[in-house]
C-alpha cells in the first residue's frame, strides 16, 4: 500500500500535472457521408469518456485506454471501435458541459459509454455532493439517449481524511445501482500499489498499468455490449 499512500500525498501537489496537454475540441463536424462510411467499418461503437486516466497521459498513441480496450475487444471477436473522449484535467463539471457535444459529433449513436470522471474533483477537494450531481446529470443525458453505461469508480486519496472518503467513495456504486449501469469499482485497482505499473508521478498508469486495467475492464464492457439496447434503467 506504500504507493497508494504516495498517491495520496502527491495528489494535491500535482494538480497542475493532470491538466497538461489538454486536447482541444473542434467545433467542426464531419460530413454525414464521411460519418456513415466510418460507421460501416465496425459493428459496435464504445466511447471512453473521462480524464487523463482515459486520455493516455504521457503514453504512446497505441498505449492508452481506448486503443488497448479496442484491441482487447477485437481479440475477443468483437468488431468495435473505442473512441477516445478522455481530456486531461477534466472534472465532472467539465464533462457535464462537453458530453452533449461529444455525443452529437460521433458518426453514429454509441452502443456504450465508459464513463470515468471524478478523480480530478477529488484531487481538487470538490465537495462530493457536486461530483455526484454532475455525474447524475451525465447519466441522465445518457439515459435520455438510451445509451448503456459502464461506470469506472475512483477512491479518495487517504490524505483527504475519512470524512471526505466516506462521502466520496460511495458515489460510484450508488449511481451504478440507481441507473442500472455496470461498475468497475476502482479504475486503478491492482495498479496504483505497484510502482512497476505506474508513471513516476504515482498518479497515472504506464502502458503496462493500462493493460492491467483493461484486463479487468474488458470483460465488463463485453458483457454490457451484449445487453439489448432497449434496456430501461
Amino acid at each position: 500500500m506504500r504507493s497508494f499512500w504516495l498517491y495520496g500525498a502527491l495528489a494535491l501537489l500535482l494538480q497542475g500535472l493532470v491538466g497538461c496537454g489538454q486536447p482541444t475540441q473542434s467545433t467542426k463536424s464531419e460530413p454525414a457521408s464521411a460519418k456513415s462510411e466510418a460507421a460501416m467499418q465496425y459493428d459496435k461503437l464504445v466511447v471512453a469518456f473521462g480524464d487523463s486516466l482515459y486520455a493516455g497521459y504521457r503514453l504512446a498513441p497505441n498505449e492508452g485506454l481506448a486503443p488497448q480496450l479496442q484491441a482487447a475487444l477485437n481479440a475477443d471477436g468483437i468488431n468495435a471501435r473505442v473512441h477516445n473522449a478522455g481530456v486531461s484535467g477534466d472534472t465532472t463539471a467539465a464533462g457535464k458541459q462537453s458530453l452533449t457535444f461529444v455525443l452529437d459529433n460521433l458518426e453514429k449513436k454509441p452502443d456504450l459509454v465508459v464513463l470515468g470522471l471524478g478523480g480530478n474533483d477529488m484531487l481538487r477537494g470538490i465537495q462530493p455532493k457536486e461530483t455526484e450531481a454532475n455525474l447524475k446529470a451525465m447519466l441522465d443525458e445518457l439515459k435520455k439517449r438510451d445509451i448503456d453505461v459502464v461506470l469506472t469508480g475512483m477512491l479518495a486519496a487517504p490524505n483527504l481524511g475519512p470524512d471526505y472518503a466516506n462521502a466520496f467513495n460511495p458515489i460510484f456504486p450508488k449511481l451504478a445501482q440507481q441507473y442500472g449501469a455496470s461498475l468497475y469499482p476502482f479504475f486503478l485497482d491492482g495498479v496504483v500499489a505497484d510502482p512497476e505499473l505506474m508513471l513516476p508521478d504515482n498518479i497515472h498508469p504506464n502502458a503496462q498499468g493500462v493493460a492491467k486495467v483493461v484486463d479487468g475492464l474488458a470483460p465488463i464492457v463485453e458483457k454490457a455490449l451484449q445487453r439489448p439496447q432497449s434496456k430501461v434503467y
